[in-house]
């Protein structure tokens, strides 16, 4: 899963992404090419498993998180920065909601809602440029061979067009599974999930109303929002302990950290679960699509695993940490077998039996 991060000059987004992965941005020639960065997911469903298990190894999934370069007139133009984001499976867009003298706006001034529109625009205008290329295109076609897969695409190419016309996104377009795949290699960027992080002062923290601003415009374009302040998230990364972090967050009001809102809404948004294997030797975390049978979710842990499924032994973790162990699970009836039409749900805790 990759997660591209966006946003106009100045919004705080490398800070952010510095913060999330840990890499940090020194050589300001970075700033013209897509910086990759991973973060671990954080689940408190894990850390309870490795303390009752205490493995050898433990490893969570990751987020894979590319910082992009800035929004601005020199890329638009270029046409780069789109090919980067319709690399993605989702995108993070970091507004600019903080007020602050020493740091310059592109637009002269701070208006978040402004800012968004203004991007998502020019995402819109991206894809209705490129959909009215493909109808030129395949017309030329139409008019010289007499094709029903051409001729397909391009009623479907003109309802795309007319779809964007609209000012809506694609992620809102009701598509057939053959519609999809005939659209599958095109990089339309509307179509892909989107997250907003919503860049304020400490002194908004506490407050819904910067966010309550962007719910509708939101809730119309199935964009899901979060509220951030990268400065104060930089404060807390720089003490020592996880102790002295808690307090800290806890002081300012703060539920969640940014990287744990942003993994839990761009699992939300792409439809992942998480599901574990578990035991002496390792703890692991493993990331499937939701409605995903045991042999899907068995070829994420290994390809060999999904071609020779025989079955899986699948117990919840919920009811682990109710009952204390394996063994008591086994007694009370509470762990399964389950064959190749099993749909594994979040939190299953699944032990694969194969054969190659």
């Amino acid at each position: 899963m990759k997660v591209g991060i966006i946003g106009l000059p100045q919004a705080g987004k490398k800070t952010l992404f510095q913060i999330l992965t840990g890499n940090e941005i020194t050589d300001p020639s970075k700033a013209i090419k897509p910086v990759p960065g991973a973060a671990d997911i954080l689940d408190s469903r894990f850390n309870a498993l490795v303390e009752m298990y205490a493995p050898k190894k433990q490893v969570q999934a990751r987020l894979d998180l590319v910082l992009l370069p800035k929004l601005e007139a020199e890329t638009i133009s270029k046409g780069d920065i789109f090919k980067d984001i319709a690399d993605m499976d989702a995108i993070c867009h970091v507004i600019r909601a903080f007020e602050d003298d020493a740091i310059y706006h592109v637009s002269g001034s701070v208006n978040a809602f402004r800012d968004f529109e203004a991007v998502n625009a020019e995402l819109l205008m991206h894809d209705q440029i490129f959909a009215e290329k493909r109808i030129q295109r395949l017309e030329e076609e139409v008019k010289k061979i007499k094709d029903e897969t051409r001729q397909k695409e391009l009623e479907l190419m003109v309802r795309i067009k007319d779809h964007l016309e609209q000012e809506t996104p694609l992620r809102l377009m009701a598509l057939t599974v053959d519609e999809e795949k005939m659209i599958r290699s095109y990089p339309f960027i509307t179509k892909k999930k989107m997250v907003i992080a919503v860049n304020v002062g400490e002194e908004d923290l506490g407050s819904r109303d910067m966010l309550a601003g962007f719910e509708d415009s939101c809730d119309r374009q199935a964009i899901a929002s979060m509220m951030v302040s990268a400065k104060v998230e930089a404060e807390i990364a720089l003490l020592d302990t996880k102790e002295e972090k808690q307090e800290f967050l806890e002081d300012l009001g703060i539920a969640e950290t940014a990287l744990e809102k942003l993994t839990r809404l761009c699992l939300q948004s792409l439809n992942l679960i998480s599901f574990f294997t578990v035991g002496k030797d390792e703890v692991r975390q493993w990331l499937v699509r939701q409605g995903s049978t045991a042999p899907k979710a068995a070829g994420v842990i290994h390809s060999d695993l999904e071609r020779g499924f025989i079955r899986a032994e699948v117990f919840s973790y919920e009811d682990l940490m109710a009952l204390g162990s394996e063994a008591a699970l086994k007694k009370s009836g509470r762990f399964y077998v389950e064959g190749k039409d099993y749909i594994v749900t979040d939190g299953d805790i699944l032990n694969i039996r194969f054969s190659v």
